[in-house]
């Protein structure tokens, strides 16, 4: 046996070749180790044998010099393979990451899925001034011009980068071929790169794209300012990466912009008055050059491309309501409808990257997203970068949100003004909360709106982080109807089925005590009382169209001016384009307000020269009345087909 101290001896002797190696030059003992060199090592490669994709990081040059940070994931053996493109200010790295996974199917996010597996080249590229990019950064960059005194845009950028990116020398796997898609800010860059295409530019899909931030997307509603986008501006243009917007206060963001007062006392508070796009905004509170400069739809008719497009737009959008069906329309009556398409589902902003089986409360036949990705929009670029079989799409396919499927049709809308195969037909508010298709007696409605106490848009508490803001346009409207300063004008349950097929035209006759104020119509299917089925949807009020005016605009967009005290004015705006039948058994139902709070800034109801810097004392009730029958019949015009509508269906 061996002594325990002979061991030791022995032991040591035979460790300490490999202790000696452990031990760094200049060190006493063994105590400081691989520690002293740091844990990190220059360079950290993991391995990607077994991947089935190719990620690579480039920064691509722009025109001026400047270069934008670009993710292009290939298929491991592609060859002759299509470009798909998005710019985006939302992180490249990020979007093209949904997963650290050897499978590109798996690490790109779930709306590319049908280009992974139909092996297409996948690009993400974050837009100039933004997380990897460099350059400066400008709020929805107008074109070049008055706008923007500068050489560059999103136009020339787009081109640049698709030039790029179908040079064999940059990307060998191409087939030199690209399309762009993108939904919300990364539907407007491909709306712009649509201004000016490069020849490669084959078929793009912007969704619900930014269009026209003062009519109807994101900023404001036909001139109410939406304070529920207003965080994004701080997280959005106070950083050029992630960002984070300031607390609000306390749970309830009713009160919490309740008691701060205006907009612009709102942005003092949180500091967003630094911000050079708030101070911008706050200068253009009217429809003047400034937004009708970046207005697209105007711009995409004026220089229209023969790239084949595929507009989308979602039927219950709580952000970008008014962009493609704008710019649809637009390149319609310019002539250019043969190769663009439109598609409105029944979503939520840019749900279309997600699930569409249902919104709310309500499910559809299917998962909607999916059936537009992969019967739509893959069809129409497979055709167009892959010489692929003809996509045969229609005009417009309209989700029927009464009947719960698709319309594919030749012609839309169904019924308008001037130019369709219907016209519209009245709807009139009558006494007694009735509501009906035939004219009216002469009356009157009133109801006092009070700043102070401003008709929520949800329920409260409300708070823009509880989940309810993606599908507050699907919420059962009894959560206002009957509160006293709104008026709901009901009709007789139906004995048979109205389709509507278009945009409604919101058309009243008004007077009020204040000299300015908002007027807010809702256009409701209201469910039977009673559902055995789903009991909780009995009686459901479910808002197919709405939308707000603020009234200082009733004569022109550009020049508000105040309203008279006590005189009748006509207020007549369109409302959100619908493809609904009300189902026997159901009602039609008109609700009138003016407010929808926090949605929208309070109207102060007293005529000021910028309601972003209305004081406390500006802020008065007034009473509303609405007129009834004769000369001044307040009435909604309804876009009322056939239900069956045979003849204008794409087969």
């Amino acid at each position: 046996m061996i002594k325990p101290m002979l061991l030791a001896a022995v032991s040591m002797l035979i460790l300490s070749p490999a202790v000696a190696q452990q031990v760094p030059p200049g060190s006493k003992d063994g105590a400081a180790t691989a520690q002293a060199a740091g844990d990190i090592p220059a360079k950290f490669t993991p391995p990607s044998a077994q991947n089935d994709y190719d990620k690579r990081v480039v920064m691509i040059p722009m025109r001026d010099g400047t270069k934008l940070y670009t993710v292009i994931v290939v298929p491991k053996g592609a060859t002759n393979a299509p470009i798909v493109l998005t710019r985006t200010p939302y992180n490249a790295k990020a979007r093209a990451s949904r997963a650290d996974s050897s499978s590109m199917l798996a690490t790109l996010p779930l709306s590319d899925e049908m280009f992974v597996k139909d092996g297409y080249i996948r690009v993400y590229q974050d837009i100039r001034g933004k997380y990897g990019s460099e350059g400066d950064y400008v709020v929805t960059r107008p074109v070049i011009g008055p706008l923007n005194p500068t050489k560059v845009d999103h136009t020339t950028d787009a081109y640049d980068t698709i030039d790029w990116l179908v040079n064999k020398a940059n990307l060998p796997e191409s087939n030199g071929r690209v399309g762009m898609i993108g939904s919300s800010y990364e539907g407007f860059t491909v709306v712009m790169a649509l201004l000016h295409p490069h020849p490669a530019l084959k078929v793009a899909a912007p969704e619900s794209p930014m269009v026209d931030g003062w009519m109807g997307d994101d900023w404001f509603h036909n001139g109410a300012f939406r304070l529920a986008n207003i965080a994004w501006l701080g997280s959005q243009t106070g950083y050029k990466g992630a960002g984070t917007a300031p607390p609000t206060g306390g749970w309830d963001d009713y009160d919490n912009f309740r008691e701060i007062g205006s907009a612009g006392a709102w942005a003092k508070k949180s500091g967003y008055d630094q911000l050079p796009y708030w101070q911008r905004m706050v200068s253009h509170p009217a429809y003047d050059a400034f937004w009708q400069g970046q207005a697209l739809d105007k711009l995409i008719a004026a220089n229209p491309s023969d790239v084949p497009t595929i507009w989308e737009q979602g039927l219950w959008d709580q952000e970008d309501m008014y962009g493609a069906i704008h710019s649809w329309e637009a390149l319609k009556a310019a002539g250019k409808i043969g190769n663009n398409h439109l598609v409105m589902g029944p979503w939520r902003h840019s749900q279309v990257n997600r699930e569409g089986r249902s919104l709310g409360p309500f499910q559809w036949n299917g998962d909607t997203a999916q059936q537009f990705r992969e019967q739509m929009v893959l069809p129409l670029f497979d055709q167009y970068l892959k010489d692929g079989p003809a996509a045969n799409l229609p005009a417009a396919a309209i989700y029927n949100t009464g009947e719960n499927h698709w319309d594919k049709l030749t012609s839309w809308p169904l019924a308008c003004k001037a130019g369709c195969a219907a016209p519209l037909t009245p709807i009139y508010l009558g006494a007694d909360s009735s509501l009906g298709f035939a004219k009216v007696a002469t009356g009157e409605d009133s109801y006092v709106s009070d700043p102070a106490k401003p008709v929520p848009h949800l329920p409260r508490p409300v708070n823009f982080e509880d989940g309810r803001w993606g599908d507050w346009l699907v919420s059962d409207q009894r959560g206002v109807d009957g509160r006293p300063d709104v008026l709901s004008y009901k009709g007789d349950v139906l004995t048979q089925p109205v389709r509507v097929s278009g945009a409604p035209i919101a058309d009243l006759f008004a007077r009020t005590t204040g000299t300015d104020g908002d007027f807010i119509v809702k256009v409701i299917d209201v469910f039977p009382a009673e559902n055995a089925t789903d009991p909780k949807m009995g009686g459901y009020q479910l808002a197919i169209s709405q939308d707000i005016f603020r009234g200082r605009y009733r004569q022109s967009v550009s020049k508000p001016s105040a309203i008279p005290a006590g005189k009748v004015q006509e207020y007549s705006f369109r409302l959100p384009m619908v493809n609904h039948v009300f189902q026997p058994g159901h009602r039609i139902m008109i609700q009138v307000q003016s407010s929808q709070f926090p949605l929208y800034d309070r109207n102060p109801q007293t005529y000021v020269p910028n309601i972003f810097l209305a004081q406390p004392s500006d802020y008065r009730k007034a009473t509303v009345t609405i007129e009834r029958g004769g000369a001044n019949a307040s009435r909604v015009w309804l876009p009322v087909v056939p239900v069956d509508q045979a003849a204008v269906m794409a087969r």
